[in-house]
């Protein structure tokens, strides 16, 4: 006989976040980063990785404190993954093989430019136009390099965690922009509703600050160009936003059906109750101006959550300090709460303080949107001074705010038309 005290609105097992990990530029741990966000600290920092002199953005939330045998964005990656990993299986109370899927967010994997320098250096010399990639492969077959196959390899990330966390089946790596780590989350939360696991490893990383991704981001006009001093830069929703603000992180949140949760006697820390997404064919890198695309995806994760907009106690927006993209969101959030959003709902951004995480921003921000349920404490919105008149939101700013909230949105919109939103509550009715 099947126990509807598991089951959600629509007969699907219902399911419980019962472990978290995270790392930002704010530092290691959940319990360092939400202290330090609560406090309004910004982890924006000039980029030390690498030479910016003359570069139009010097700064970015890079994660500099985590070792790596190589310098490169799938080592780094990996390497956040993994602690981030070890901390959610730790509160999850979960040792051994995890004996689950494993559901990977990861950047987009190419190699590093010192990399491809010092490859050419020793490829044989080219005899005819476009021969590069035949002369590169001519030199990686004269003396095998391990380490940059590795770095080049978009599912090396995922096979290494599978193999030291002991998860099931072959490891899923997906990117879809800055939606992966909300992406991760909703496939683990499908595969737990379609009977198909009791548990799911639901990872996102990003190590992937480098010269090139700086270049390329600000190529497309992206980043913030607000140096001068580096923790003021990201101001979402505010009147001189200029753009956003790239940084690193991850985030692991272990995913398990209700009844085997309670079975085992874990800890439920909150639920991932309802999950949207959808696309947007606009264009390659800017947002429906109209907002359609975002608001059908809020309005999907509410009907797959089964609450009205009225639940809705705090929003996590997607905030990331560019001036169009503020905009639409704030239009999208605005056409489904109305005039409630205004005055009714508290609609922060992390990334006035961690910066753009880009593949694991979904996953960080649904940690701290849990985190905020439980403790009860909202983060704010820093270097809100400026309030653009056209946004007109309670963006919680500059300093955090106390309040008892038991269901949040979280929005993840990124490049590509990916567009997903999650719906995360503090009990499970």
């Amino acid at each position: 006989m099947t126990d509807n005290r598991f089951k959600d609105h629509l007969g699907r097992p219902i399911v419980a976040v019962t472990g978290m990990g995270v790392i930002t530029s704010l530092g290691q741990g959940l319990a360092d980063n939400w202290g330090k966000l609560t406090a309004g600290q910004s982890g924006i920092h000039y980029i030390k990785r690498f030479d910016t002199e003359g570069m139009s953005t010097r700064i970015g939330g890079t994660v500099d404190f985590v070792a790596v045998p190589a310098n490169n964005a799938v080592e780094r990656s990996y390497a956040l993954a993994r602690e981030t990993a070890i901390e959610a299986l730790a509160q999850a109370g979960i040792n051994g093989d995890f004996n689950g899927p494993l559901f990977l967010a990861a950047p987009p994997v190419e190699p590093e430019w010192h990399d491809r320098f010092a490859l050419a250096e020793r490829a044989p010399p080219s005899t005819e136009p476009g021969d590069a990639y035949v002369r590169f492969l001519a030199a990686m077959r004269e003396r095998p390099d391990p380490v940059f196959l590795e770095a080049v390899q978009f599912g090396s990330i995922s096979e290494r965690l599978a193999d030291k966390f002991g998860t099931r089946g072959l490891p899923v790596t997906l990117s879809t922009a800055c939606a992966s780590g909300a992406t991760a989350i909703q496939l683990g939360v499908e595969a737990i509703r379609q009977g198909r696991t009791e548990r799911a490893l639901t990872v996102a990383t990003d190590g992937s600050i480098s010269p090139e991704a700086v270049i390329r981001f600000a190529l497309l006009s992206a980043l913030s160009t607000q140096n001068d001093p580096p923790e003021k830069a990201s101001k979402p929703f505010s009147k001189e936003r200029d753009g956003f603000v790239i940084a690193e992180g991850a985030a692991t949140l272990v995913l398990e059906s209700l009844e085997a949760a309670i079975a085992r006697g874990a800890n439920v820390l909150g639920v991932i109750k309802g999950c949207g997404e959808k696309a947007d064919h606009f264009h390659r890198t800017r947002s429906s101006p109209d907002g359609g695309p975002a608001i059908a995806t809020i309005k999907a994760a509410l009907a797959d959550a089964g609450l009205s907009e009225e639940a809705i106690g705090y929003i996590n927006a997607h905030g990331t300090s560019t001036p169009e993209n503020d905009k639409m969101e704030y239009g999208a959030m605005l056409s489904v709460f109305g005039e409630r959003l205004k005055d009714g709902i508290p609609c922060s951004s992390n990334k006035s303080m961690i910066g753009h995480t880009l593949t694991a921003a979904g996953a960080v921000e649904a940690v701290f949107s849990i985190q905020t349920m439980l403790t009860g404490t909202v983060p704010p919105t820093i270097n809100y001074t400026n309030p653009d008149p056209s946004i007109v939101l309670d963006v919680v700013p500059n300093e955090k705010r106390e309040a008892s909230v038991s269901a949040v949105l979280s929005n993840s919109f990124g490049f590509g038309g990916q567009n997903a939103s999650l719906v995360m509550t503090r009990e499970p009715a």
